[in-house]
């Protein structure tokens, strides 16, 4: 060290010891672009250096349990929609099963098929917008863009299917709104191959992108055991290490016919969550193609008129489905589930989606509680966020990919 550079650090020394260093409160959030307008992350820093942080998520105010209670059985799917607004079908599936386990029926096994073809493409959906806008927010635009025609591909699959790209209504107590229109296969086998092209220019601007590894190696890691602790599921804890999947752990609908793989991280870090999604993308598209290639045929509906809609044909040419579908959608009639309890878990984009649902008896659900997945880990963000910098807090929280509707509670 030269002379100069000692007497400059000799000075730097003096300063530091002379002007006191003071922690200094910050919001960030709600109306940071990170932030989505509904989180508020609240911190203490020393300099750039975060020694405490807190987080208040009250800013959305969904009630969904409350509106599920206060509706009939069927009514729910139009909530369950707004839970995770980028895979909605997964949420619709979720608590239809469960309520079916309640009532004691099987659906027919095209049904079934139909609905995990769905919801893989809907897992794509969901991870590739977690991807884009993460890597958006840490400046990587193009990125973003490629995503965002990837996530379209899925959505016209989804739209060709039941209509509509985000609010689906997909799902139904007893199967689904609707058998697959016909040449939804070829369009499938189309789009699938063009989802698959833009992960792999994803992985080429990102996967060893040295701007994007200084930003997301080794930041806000987690060990297995901590994200046991914290409640974590999902891409989240499988970066952690600690590969627990529902669809392998607790097989649900027809997963266990499905050959395919559980991508698990070392590090927990926000890397690590990247590289998990960008593999659970590739197993998706195995499944879906698995899905295509032994799809039955058959109905999609179970046949009970005391559950299922009558086809919307027989409601406008005849008067006994007229008067089915009356006597299922109007107060007082619809499902009515003997008493009893259950709870079904699903695997959603975040991870653990839960439905426990209570039935008295009658046309309305008595409870209906939501096991929402990135509650627990947007509690834990005080925990990741400890002795990182201001600059991290962004990253860490869009490794979350927080969905305010499932969130708030």
């Amino acid at each position: 060290m030269t002379t100069k550079e000692k007497q400059f650090v000799g000075v730097a020394e003096v300063m530091e010891e002379e002007i006191p260093v003071e922690e200094m409160f910050l919001n960030m959030g709600p109306s940071h672009p990170s932030m989505h307008g509904i989180v508020r992350i609240m911190v203490r820093i020393t300099g750039e250096r975060i020694v405490w942080s807190d987080v208040e998520i009250g800013y959305l105010h969904r009630a969904f349990e409350k509106s599920v209670e206060a509706n009939s059985w069927n009514s729910a799917t139009i909530y369950t929609d707004r839970l995770n607004y980028v895979s909605p079908i997964i949420n619709n599936v979720g608590y239809c099963m469960a309520v079916e386990k309640l009532l004691g029926i099987t659906i027919p096994e095209r049904g079934e098929y139909v609905r995990v073809l769905l919801s893989e493409i809907s897992r794509i959906a969901d991870h590739i917008t977690a991807v884009g806008a993460a890597a958006m927010e840490l400046g990587a635009f193009t990125a973003f863009l490629y995503t965002m025609k990837a996530r379209e591909y899925c959505y016209e699959l989804i739209e060709s299917a039941c209509g509509a790209r985000i609010t689906t209504n997909f799902a139904r107590v007893g199967g689904i709104c609707a058998d697959l229109p016909e040449g939804f296969e070829s369009e499938c086998r189309k789009y699938m191959p063009m989802v698959a092209d833009v992960i792999v220019e994803l992985d080429k601007l990102l996967t060893r992108n040295r701007i994007f590894i200084d930003r997301t190696k080794n930041i806000g890691a987690v060990s297995g055991e901590d994200a046991v602790k914290l409640g974590f599921t999902g891409p989240l804890l499988r970066a952690s290490g600690v590969a627990y999947d529902v669809r392998r752990a607790f097989p649900y609908s027809i997963y266990e016919t499905f050959d395919f793989a559980v991508p698990v991280g070392t590090n927990g870090d926000v890397f690590d969550r990247y590289l998990v999604r960008m593999e659970e993308m590739r197993q998706s598209m195995k499944i879906v193609y698995q899905c295509l290639d032994k799809l039955p045929d058959g109905p999609v509906n179970a046949i009970d008129k005391t559950v299922t809609k009558p086809d919307k044909t027989d409601v406008y040419d005849n008067i006994e489905g007229l008067m089915n579908q009356f006597k299922l959608v109007m107060d007082g009639h619809g499902i009515n589930p003997p008493p009893g309890e259950f709870y079904q878990p699903v695997e959603a984009g975040n991870g653990e989606l839960g439905f426990y649902v209570v039935s008295d008896g009658t046309d309305k659900p008595y409870k209906c509680r939501c096991r929402p997945p990135c509650f627990p880990l947007v509690q834990a963000i005080p925990f990741m966020l400890k002795d990182h910098m201001v600059a991290d807090v962004v990253p860490i929280f869009g490794s979350i990919n927080m969905i305010g509707g499932e969130l708030d509670r």
